[in-house]
């Protein structure tokens, strides 16, 4: 894709490199890009802000430039289900405000981030000026899709070590991208309880976890990570052998 827009000063370098990997805008030129994102700005805001609230209206969605949010429904005993934690290249509630409902999760900044807050009004108006922001919005919905079957997939198929272990290469692979490979040092982006409900197992059990992975070279002080073999644990979390 090109450049999204020559004339957005308050887009940098960065964050058209970001826009790049959402998949709204993977495959899309930079005409249909700049109609989508309309009159889009940087929010920033600081972590624990509310960014949208379950049961209402969806008016918007959001593109992360930076940081992690937390997507969660609040459950009858005041508990949270979470439902995703996403971070900078990802975007949400296309969907449901596509279809003018009301947001099924609340969406929290779990660290400090920078947001692109897209209007519906927009969205809408792209739609009818050009077939293919609707084509582009598809194979948003079908990734969305498709992330969240794996997620699920791998909550049933997958060990609780195996689940921490491929939450870590992930990590390791956001941070200093797809190719990364051998040691290297890294840091938890937010509290290890919410990792642990992000993948579906207590505090407990993560922390019996990380115990395990160990064995396969992880190492992990406070919010300070340290992996022997990068692609030995990959192998880990595919298999269960190795550690």
């Amino acid at each position: 894709m090109n450049s999204p827009s020559r004339d957005r000063p308050d887009l940098d370098p960065a964050d058209l490199a970001r826009l790049r990997e959402v998949a709204l805008f993977r495959h899309v030129d930079a005409d249909v890009c700049a109609a989508i994102l309309g009159g889009a700005r940087p929010l920033p805001l600081p972590r624990g802000s509310t960014i949208m609230t379950q049961g209402a209206p969806a008016d918007a969605f959001h593109v992360i430039l930076e940081g992690w949010v937390k997507l969660y429904r609040r459950q009858p005993d005041g508990g949270e289900a979470v439902v995703a934690v996403m971070t900078a290249g990802e975007s949400f509630a296309e969907a449901v405000m596509f279809m003018g409902g009301r947001y099924p999760v609340t969406g929290e900044a779990v660290s400090d981030v920078r947001l692109l807050r897209i209007e519906a009004a927009t969205l809408r108006t792209a739609i009818r000026a050009d077939g293919r922001v609707a084509i582009a919005l598809l194979a948003s919905i079908a990734h969305h899709t498709e992330v969240l079957s794996e997620h699920v997939e791998a909550i049933k198929a997958l060990s609780a070590p195996q689940r921490v272990a491929d939450f870590v290469v992930d990590l390791a692979r956001r941070t200093f991208g797809r190719d990364v490979a051998g040691r290297l040092a890294l840091k938890l982006p937010y509290d290890k309880a919410l990792i642990a409900r992000r993948l579906g197992m207590t505090p407990e059990s993560f922390s019996r976890a990380l115990v395990t992975l160990r064995e396969a070279g992880v190492k992990v002080s406070r919010d300070a990570v340290t992996i022997a073999d990068l692609d030995r644990l990959d192998g880990y979390a595919r298999s269960g052998e190795g550690a």
